[in-house]
């Protein structure tokens, strides 16, 4: 069992990396430019900045590659991250079911910061999974086992909530959720 838990944490860590360190590179200019959707609400809203959406995903492809070159240097029983393109697939992909969900949030009528349980807690999984899984499905199926998925469906709602609380305390976010 650890040794599961072990193989999804290390597959899920260039997608959870993106989620938690977007908020570290806030900025200025809003992914939507600011701009509102035909329903007058906000595309995504201001919590959505190219800083955040840029700095989150080169955060989980260095993460990704520093896992691979542990992988190969010391030749640990861990899943390999080849093609290495998958790292770019599963951080981009993290980031963009972020958005997707801001999106929908938006659409729902709800504000920045409004809690939508458990797909807060999974739109960066689903994001980096189906984004993965369309550029490389065969590599996709082979880490991503039913055991796998299930162990991240329930560790990652557990350490968002985690991370989102110490992100909390350390006054880079508004609210712990």
């Amino acid at each position: 069992m650890l040794s599961l838990i072990i193989d999804a944490l290390w597959l899920m860590l260039p997608a959870y990396v993106p989620n938690s360190s977007a908020v570290l590179f806030s900025g200025k200019t809003p992914v939507d430019f600011g701009r509102n959707f035909i329903d007058g609400r906000r595309i995504f809203g201001p919590g959505k900045t190219f800083r955040g959406l840029i700095g989150g995903t080169l955060s989980g492809i260095l993460v990704g590659l520093l896992l691979q070159l542990i992988k190969e240097s010391t030749q640990i029983g861990v899943p390999s991250f080849e093609p290495i393109s998958v790292v770019v697939t599963l951080s981009l992909g993290a980031m963009l079911g972020d958005l997707a969900m801001s999106f929908l949030k938006r659409r729902l009528g709800l504000d920045r910061g409004s809690p939508l349980p458990v797909a807060d807690q999974l739109d960066f999984v689903v994001g980096a999974w189906v984004l993965t899984y369309v550029f490389f499905s065969d590599w996709f199926v082979q880490n991503f086992t039913p055991s796998i998925i299930v162990v991240v469906l329930i560790l990652s709602p557990l350490l968002h909530v985690v991370v989102n609380i110490i992100a909390f305390k350390l006054g880079k976010k508004k609210e712990p959720w």
